[in-house]
């Protein structure tokens, strides 16, 4: 099976030229630092300790940022590392502000270019989120003697299966983590049945709301006495299903604006082009005009500015799960108390979902139709302010827990 694996890496290696100049032509590679992927690494690694945290994309990014904040203040760590494989994750990194932390894009699963990659950076320590499992780099790790951690670890019943199916090899892998961190206990019961023993559950990282400088100031008075239905991290078809939602909604209300955050925005002309065909008047932020009167669409086509705009929303609708896509999280829509609505596609964030069923804190709808009768009745609730604080004291918790978890090992 590894001999199988490597294979299809040598594979991806011949074939990359051709994939990254497609990647950059549809806006989802960086021109300038795409040759990090390859271990070509231009950023200074600091002299003495460094800790690398591993993620895949946005949110996994920023669910562990709370955690880096509290890194970043501890003496002893000269260098934190974080590397992530998507364009939009590195956009968001920008974002912060931060001393001693620094971005890299995750480099291919080749022994060769790993070992590159770890003989610059040399980490003390390899912290991975979620479900970011490498053969061939958690190998290195081990025959190096660096501790390997999994941090917020998520397995569905579907992976579950996958690694049932890898057997030997499939364990073998799981067995180099030194620690894993379920994120919930369908995670947990997983792992155990995989064999893992040294696991511990302490909750799901992304109910810990991240702070960070927001470049964006919205010009209020645009949407000043207005109401607001915002669409956040939508897929394909979802905009429409929105943009018909806004046709029959705004006979009943006049100040009516529907906000757009597609989940990757080199799909924003196609959306544009869908606006035009049903004569909807819409406006870029990318475009930063002055004059918006009049609009009845307003696209966010830029990374890391949700927050925002959840600021300003009565209610907010999670994408990704009126299709087969799994959800997004709503877990910082909620935070400013709108109220959320998702489809039945929930399964990326099936522990949170149920937690919000539990407290009714969001409503599910079945579809089209059923989106449209059940929300128009949340547009004059708010979720109470007692409900949001108890939201904010579960994240706080697993914070600590995290952190105290998270010292004992690489302190």
């Amino acid at each position: 099976m590894r001999v199988v694996y490597s294979f299809l890496v040598y594979i991806v290696i011949i074939f990359s030229p051709i994939i990254i100049i497609y990647r950059i032509f549809k806006g989802k590679e960086n021109p300038k630092r795409f040759f990090e992927k390859f271990s070509i690494n231009k950023k200074k690694r600091s002299k003495g300790k460094l800790v690398w945290f591993h993620c895949s994309s946005v949110g996994e990014l920023l669910s562990i940022m709370p955690l880096i904040q509290q890194f970043e203040k501890i003496s002893s760590i000269r260098q934190i590392l974080v590397t992530t494989s998507t364009l939009s994750s590195s956009k968001i990194f920008e974002k912060f502000r931060f001393k001693k932390t620094l971005h890299q894009f995750y480099p291919l699963d080749n022994k060769y270019i790993i070992k590159n990659f770890l003989n610059y950076w040399k980490p003390s320590y390899a912290i991975f989120v979620e479900s970011e499992i490498w053969p061939a780099m958690i190998s290195e790790l081990k025959e190096r003697g660096i501790k390997v951690i999994l941090i917020n670890a998520r397995m569905s019943e579907k992976s579950f299966k996958r690694w049932s199916y890898l057997k030997d090899f499939g364990k073998s892998i799981l067995k180099k983590f030194d620690y894993i961190f379920p994120q919930n206990k369908e995670t947990f019961r997983y792992f155990k049945k995989l064999g893992v023993k040294k696991i511990k559950f302490l909750g799901n990282l992304k109910f810990i709301g991240s702070k960070y400088d927001e470049n964006i100031r919205l010009k209020n008075q645009y949407f000043k006495n207005k109401i607001i239905l915002c669409s956040a991290s939508t897929h394909y078809n979802e905009e429409e299903i929105f943009a018909n939602l806004h046709i029959k909604y705004r006979k009943k209300i006049s100040n009516l604006i529907t906000i757009i955050i597609p989940r990757h925005i080199e799909r924003t002309n196609e959306i544009t082009r869908m606006l035009d065909k049903k004569k909807l008047k819409f406006v870029k932020h990318s475009e930063n005009k002055r004059d918006l009167k009049d609009f009845d669409i307003y696209i966010v086509d830029s990374y890391g500015e949700s927050k925002s705009f959840y600021k300003i929303s009565n209610v907010v609708f999670l994408g990704g799960s009126l299709v087969s896509k799994g959800g997004q999280n709503p877990l910082e829509a909620l935070r400013y108390g709108c109220s959320i609505i998702h489809g039945n596609y929930t399964y990326n964030f099936k522990d949170v979902y149920k937690m919000l069923e539990k407290e009714k804190l969001s409503l599910k709808v079945s579809g089209s139709k059923d989106l449209e009768r059940k929300a128009f009745a949340l547009f004059e609730k708010k979720n109470s302010s007692n409900k949001i604080k108890r939201l904010n004291k579960i994240g706080n918790l697993i914070l600590k827990k995290n952190l105290s978890e998270l010292k004992k090992i690489v302190l």
